[in-house]
């Protein structure tokens, strides 16, 4: 199977490490894993901001630069919806007919980490060892728009040593929303304040997610509050093995 790395710009640009561990995941369950040098934004932020028609340039890259892959896995719901239910609304609004037919065959080779593992590859053991307190939060592009379900919770029972306790209200929003943790800095305060609060209610040493933007707003609240909670992507989570002495690695 050839697979793809879609890093995403925003883990490209602060959490580079959330790819490496991406990749470690992949291999490690035998699958070749390519990093097309040419990828760039998918173009999310522009075309939920208003700017959708300048947003195409980036949806054509994205299908020239993805297109020749059998499988496409990104470590983000929320670039991940973008392609897969917004793609093709780019595509109309272009009135490119074949740009249309492309995001049609390639939109479903497209998928988040913990779908990809366990929707198509049937797996939920990828033999992690995390000895720690977690609890996860459920984003929402994956929950709602990829639908992704229990599949990142079905990882996590499976992570050796782990202690996974239930988020309270997980279904929730955090409060990010891109753009509307800006505009609308005072509402999404206030539900960041509400993740904050259900987090400590777990005693979880660490709070995890498949989304580094929802987890930066929330590792935001926790630092200012020094809760002493960290955030730590699912993804690192999946990668970590634990060493000949039995420490976490």
């Amino acid at each position: 199977m050839r697979v793809a790395l879609f890093i995403t710009c925003f883990n490209d640009t602060l959490f580079p490490e959330t790819g490496r561990a991406t990749v470690r995941v992949l291999e490690r369950l035998g699958l070749e894993v390519e990093f097309p040098l040419d990828q760039t934004c998918c173009g999310q932020m522009h075309f939920n901001t208003g700017y959708q028609r300048e947003a195409i340039p980036l949806v054509r890259r994205f299908v020239e630069v993805f297109s020749p892959y059998e499988v496409v896995v990104a470590p983000s719901g929320s670039c991940v919806g973008m392609v897969r239910e917004l793609y093709p609304m780019a595509a109309e609004l272009a009135g490119d007919r074949r740009l249309a037919e492309r995001v049609e065959e390639l939109a479903p080779k497209v998928f988040e980490l913990s779908e990809f593992l366990v929707k198509r590859l049937e797996v939920t053991d990828v033999g992690a060892y995390y000895p720690h307190r977690v609890t996860y939060h459920p984003t929402c592009h994956s929950l709602r728009m990829l639908k992704v379900g229990d599949a990142p919770l079905e990882l996590l029972r499976n992570v050796r040593g782990m202690d996974l306790v239930e988020l309270p209200e997980a279904k929730e929003c955090c409060g990010f929303g891109g753009t509307f943790a800006v505009k609308n800095a005072d509402t999404s305060a206030a539900m960041l304040l509400d993740k904050i609060r259900r987090i400590l209610d777990t005693e979880a040493e660490v709070c995890t997610a498949g989304d580094n933007s929802c987890l930066m707003h929330i590792g935001g609240g926790l630092k200012r509050g020094r809760a002493g909670v960290e955030t730590v992507h699912l993804a690192e989570i999946l990668a970590s093995e634990a060493t000949a002495e039995g420490e976490k690695r």
